[in-house]
């Protein structure tokens, strides 16, 4: 049986199964369709995990859960809760730790760094599903019904990551072409590399002073012009040529897909200086953030 359990084989999903298998453990990834790694350590399960009672199963004799599951972007505040209150609820029967992956959306907008102690007050509508699945997990936690963390990432660069700059950026500045960016490309930005959150799930798995509250994976705060530069001298591009996205050009994206329509009500974080704290689980775990380079040579 497995000792741990990752439901969700998105990028990072896929690193902290990786890493897990890696350190001898042996893991069962969750998905609807059973992709994953192929690695002698990862045990690839196909099954929805918004079926409570099969996924309990699939989950009896584990130690921890690890929940990077995530729902199609422009679907969140019908989609994310229940799958949520489910990924809970088979975790409980279980009897097993519970390690959410989460993000920055849920707190409060504020000019300041974000800290874990930044209230979670946030005026969007995916905001407030974030902030209510940890509200949720955590009231578990405190009725002594199971233990709970949570480790919250940025945007995310690295192999197989999707944010705004990975599908917006990326692409065109390793062929040259001009390329549009949510925001103002000269904002200070915490970013996040998918190996870095995989560590920082892994690592307050393990640990008794992670329980009950959430932590910032380390981040790499630079600007998303800079990320564009690196990215091009890496792959021997020219200099990016960088423009901020205008509502029109979203309003044009959403036609092809919808996803692009969420974007609008996150524009705060991306039009002026988005800065997190992680000198919680950098002082608590000695974790650190690797260097920009390294985020994007893979």
């Amino acid at each position: 049986m497995a000792e741990s359990v990752v439901i969700g084989a998105g990028a990072t999903g896929i690193a902290t199964a990786g890493q897990l298998a890696d350190s001898g453990r042996q893991v069962r990834l969750i998905t609807r369709s059973g992709s994953g790694p192929d690695h002698p350590g990862i045990e690839r399960i196909a099954l929805d995990a918004g079926r409570t009672d099969e996924l309990a199963e699939a989950l009896a004799g584990a130690a921890t859960v690890f929940n990077a599951a995530m729902t199609a972007y422009h679907t969140w505040p019908q989609t994310m809760p229940p799958l949520f209150a489910s990924i809970l609820a088979a975790t409980e029967r279980a009897g097993a730790d519970y390690v959410m992956l989460g993000n920055h959306y849920g707190y409060q907008q504020t000019t300041e760094p974000i800290t874990e102690r930044t209230p979670m007050a946030p005026h969007t509508r995916k905001g407030r599903v974030r902030a209510e699945l940890w509200r949720l997990a955590k009231s578990a936690h405190d009725e002594g019904r199971l233990r709970v963390t949570e480790v919250r990432a940025g945007q995310y660069l690295g192999p197989g990551a999707v944010s705004p700059f990975t599908l917006l950026v990326a692409p065109r500045v390793r062929e040259g072409e001009l390329a549009f960016v949510h925001g103002n490309p000269d904002a200070a930005h915490s970013f996040s590399y998918t190996e870095d959150v995989a560590t920082a799930l892994v690592a307050v798995s393990g640990d008794e002073r992670a329980w009950g509250r959430a932590w910032h994976a380390p981040v790499i705060t630079t600007t998303p012009r800079q990320v564009a530069m690196d990215l091009a001298e890496l792959h021997g591009a020219p200099e990016p040529r960088l423009e901020p996205l205008t509502e029109r050009d979203l309003a044009l994206l959403s036609f092809t897909d919808p996803v692009w329509r969420e974007f609008a009500e996150m524009g705060y974080m991306a039009e002026r200086p988005f800065l997190v704290d992680d000198s919680d689980i950098r002082d608590t775990f000695g974790l650190k953030p690797s260097t920009l380079r390294e985020a994007l040579a893979v």
